[in-house]
């Protein structure tokens, strides 16, 4: 007996009583239960008649995307195809293995029909594949496994990370009569179209919502957001100081806090090739102009320092893009010399100097929020020398329009990418006048604080519509949802033809 099978004997259930003529049966008593089976990476092609079902092709709403994405399709040869497993209309999937034993269930969709530009499709073995007998509705086993109850049933008869064949085939599963199920499962298809259509009114919203938020910050670095310093100065008729001047200001404040080996470096201008032509008054600069860049502590275990103590550190997962998220700080034990050097101050700006491409030069910024905090090597830290200028202007450039910067400027390894303290000297950011920039910020928060609103209810209410899909699943798995003279229960599950209830 292997050590899968010496687990199945430690799962004991205690079912809930079901509706008369309901019976809990075993999935594997329903039909073909089975793990799929992943090709070998020789058979793998990037096109042709043969698709292959992997875990990202299901998404959350348990829809089977067909995409023609990079080797997602396989190998004509009899002798290849002849060792995978075949998908057929009305399979159920089940995602079955995963990096965290808890997101495995968390995926189930049905093969609603295979395009026609396939002669057949398969599926890896990540995926657990159910074939329900005649008899058995396979949207009724779908909806049941997408329930709370279902998970909680999936999760039962995980192992590691694994849920074997073996095991799912115990997964307790209610069977009501097959006339009875085809009446609850199209109920619940019509309470989920309903809420489907509200789900995604409020998706178009927080889609909108972000397009509002790129368009405002894209008005702010055009200088179209707020009057310009050089349009009010002439409006009053009155001088001001410019960004070049600026600049030179900031310049003489570096050269006074250099503190390097050698002779002092001026810093070169940046090269303006391929930037936009700025609003008047404003200078393009490379970051190492204006601010003091600062890589991180490296994490080792093996350092030993009789000043060492531990503190908290920023890691590249709390610095995301336009925010921290501190859900989850860990500590390092670093000595005193290291935490004077790196502890952050308020207003510093922060970078991620690598992981996904995606995430180079993201960040945001320090805000004091933990007492003697520091960050790894893997998130750079820029100080501005004068405190006049606005960091919060320096990140958002860097969030947006800097992403194509980093994008391209990134070195991308096997399977990291990253960015050199070099490139982000180098990175270019606009300067405008101080007083414009102040204005500026000022008016980017007002018009985020409002969005924030509007996204904090939209979220709310996607949550509250998922809540009700449960909601609809629970009566419908007890027997609330329908009942046998083929009339509907009202529940508090009902779904309003206006939307979430």
């Amino acid at each position: 007996m292997n050590n899968h099978e010496e687990q199945e004997t430690d799962v004991a259930v205690d079912l809930r009583s079901l509706p008369e003529g309901w019976e809990w049966t075993a999935l594997g008593d329903l039909g073909l239960v089975r793990l799929g089976k992943t090709p070998r990476k020789v058979d793998y092609r990037n096109s042709g008649d043969f698709k292959i079902v992997k875990f990202r092709d299901v998404d959350e709403n348990g829809s089977i995307h067909w995409g023609k994405e990079d080797k997602g399709f396989i190998d004509s040869s009899p002798n290849v195809l002849s060792t995978l497993k075949e998908l057929r209309e009305n399979d159920v999937l089940v995602t079955a293995s995963a990096h965290m034993s808890e997101h495995i269930g968390k995926k189930v969709g049905i093969i609603t029909n295979i395009p026609n530009r396939f002669k057949s499709a398969y599926v890896v073995g990540e995926i657990l594949q159910i074939r329900a007998k005649e008899g058995i509705e396979p949207k009724w086993v779908l909806f049941y496994l997408r329930s709370t109850e279902g998970f909680k049933a999936i999760q039962r008869r995980v192992y590691g990370v694994h849920l074997i064949a073996s095991r799912a085939q115990n997964i307790e599963i209610p069977i009501a009569p097959l006339d009875q199920q085809k009446r609850i499962v199209a109920e619940i298809e019509k309470q989920f179209s309903r809420l489907d259509e509200a789900v995604a009114n409020l998706k178009r919203v927080k889609a909108n919502l972000k397009r509002y938020k790129a368009a405002v910050l894209k008005a702010a670095f055009e200088g179209c957001l707020v009057e310009t310093e050089a349009e009010l100065a002439r409006r009053e008729g009155r001088n001001f100081e410019t960004g070049e001047q600026l600049l030179q200001r900031i310049l003489e404040t570096r050269r006074s806090q250099w503190k390097g080996k050698g002779k002092y470096k001026e810093p070169t201008a940046p090269d303006t090739t391929d930037l936009p032509e700025l609003p008047e008054g404003w200078v393009w600069v490379r970051l190492d102009s204006i601010a003091a860049l600062k890589g991180g502590i490296t994490v080792d275990k093996k350092r030993q320092d009789p000043t060492a103590r531990s503190v908290p550190y920023l890691r590249v997962a709390n610095v995301q893009r336009g925010y921290l998220d501190l859900s989850e700080v860990k500590f390092i034990d670093a000595p005193e010399a290291d935490i004077e050097e790196l502890r952050m101050q308020k207003g510093d700006i922060l970078f991620n100097e690598g992981g996904d491409r995606d995430k180079l030069g993201r960040g945001w910024i320090w805000e004091g929020q933990l007492v003697d905090c520091i960050h790894q090597n893997h998130v750079f830290r820029a100080r501005l020398y004068m405190n006049t200028s606005s960091p919060k202007l320096v990140s958002w450039w860097g969030n947006t329009f800097g992403k194509d910067y980093f994008l391209r400027e990134g070195k991308q390894t096997t399977n990291l990418a990253s960015i050199n303290l070099t490139k982000l000297s180098a990175f270019p950011v606009p300067l405008p006048p101080v007083a414009e920039q102040h204005r500026i910020v000022a008016e980017i928060d007002r018009r985020l604080s409002l969005l924030h609103e509007i996204e904090v209810q939209v979220v709310a209410n996607l949550y509250r519509a998922e809540r009700l899909r449960q909601s609809i699943l629970a009566d419908a798995f007890s027997g609330r949802l329908v009942v046998s003279n083929n009339s509907t229960i009202p529940t508090t599950s009902t779904v309003t033809s206006s939307g979430v209830a």
